[in-house]
């Protein structure tokens, strides 16, 4: 029951990492349990600690959803990458949480539908509909006009979600997945840095990257506020299926954002700074094991390691 609460507090608190463009190869990855997830040029890699302290892996292949007609226009490759990276990053999880157990416990995959159903509940109800009432009792309390009711929706959400991650953080489990995150951002500015992937080396590079999703969700906070208020300030219902609806618009158009940021180091990172802080409450340092498995992830993906033959095999 442990585990099966673990995983459900993944999957509401997924942190997910869109492509990183470097070395003209899209490299990403995404912390799972006991292990990381990697992308790479034409595969995915899942590399999991096991009960027995071995690494169990696999790897299959992966065309990007943006490489074709229309996933790859502005906006809507943000949307397409972030809907890829859950479908993938669902599937991760599932597998790691499988791994990670054992043969004495396992989760059903309906136990893992209803953790996955419950768990976007959460984020609609804490992300959406909190946010919503919030406002709406700054104007009935405060007397704030809609401009101001907008941005205290937007703090709201902004202010939920950091606690929400640093709430989280104290628990040992996550915290753990927060080390995973950690080597897995270390792990990809050494391999950026054409650096030697082995773990003394990798230790020694920074757990914060550029194009983190935990950066991106806090884009996609701050753009909701613009966004939501073009959708005006009409009754609770309107305001909260018209978030839902315009969601899709908010991720794509916080892509962007995070894509020319990336571009522009300078003004984009002076920018970006405040979505950078925020990965130390959703990375931790990691031990030496954790970079091992990220590094075996992030070599399999790369195309300079091979799939074990084991639990699950290789593809």
């Amino acid at each position: 029951m442990k585990r099966l609460f673990t995983v459900f507090l993944r999957l509401f608190s997924v942190v997910l990492s869109p492509a990183l463009l470097s070395r003209e190869v899209p490299v990403g990855g995404q912390a799972v349990i006991e292990g990381v997830l990697m992308r790479g040029p034409s595969r995915w890699a899942l590399a999991v600690r096991s009960p027995d302290g071995g690494i169990w892996n696999r790897c299959w292949g992966s065309r990007p959803w943006t490489s074709s007609r229309p996933w790859n226009f502005p906006v809507l490759r943000g949307v397409a990458t972030m809907a890829e990276m859950l479908v993938t990053g669902f599937r991760a999880i599932s597998l790691s949480a499988q791994v990670s157990l054992g043969e004495e416990e396992k989760i059903t995959p309906l136990e893992l539908a209803a953790t996955f159903a419950v768990a976007i509940i959460g984020v609609v109800g804490l992300f959406i509909i909190l946010p919503v009432w919030i406002s709406d009792l700054g104007v009935a309390w405060l007397g704030i006009g809609s401009a101001g009711a907008h941005i205290l929706e937007g703090t709201a959400r902004a202010a939920v979600f950091i606690g929400y991650i640093a709430l989280i953080g104290l628990w040992k489990d996550i915290a753990r997945v927060f080390g995973y995150h950690g080597a897995e951002h270390k792990t990809i500015n050494a391999w950026e840095s054409e650096a030697s992937l082995d773990p003394q080396t990798v230790s020694k590079y920074s757990r914060i990257h550029a194009r983190c999703g935990t950066s991106f969700l806090l884009v996609v906070v701050a753009v909701s506020v613009v966004v939501f208020a073009a959708a005006g300030h009409g009754s609770v219902l309107w305001r909260i299926s018209s978030r839902i609806i315009l969601l899709p618009l908010v991720i794509g158009i916080s892509y962007e954002i995070i894509k020319w940021c990336a571009g522009n180091r300078s003004l984009g990172g002076l920018l970006m700074a405040p979505a950078l802080w925020l990965q130390y409450l959703t990375t931790r340092e990691p031990d030496e094991g954790q970079i091992e498995i990220a590094i075996s992830a992030l070599n399999l993906a790369t195309g300079d390691g091979t799939c074990a033959e084991s639990i699950g095999g290789g593809e």
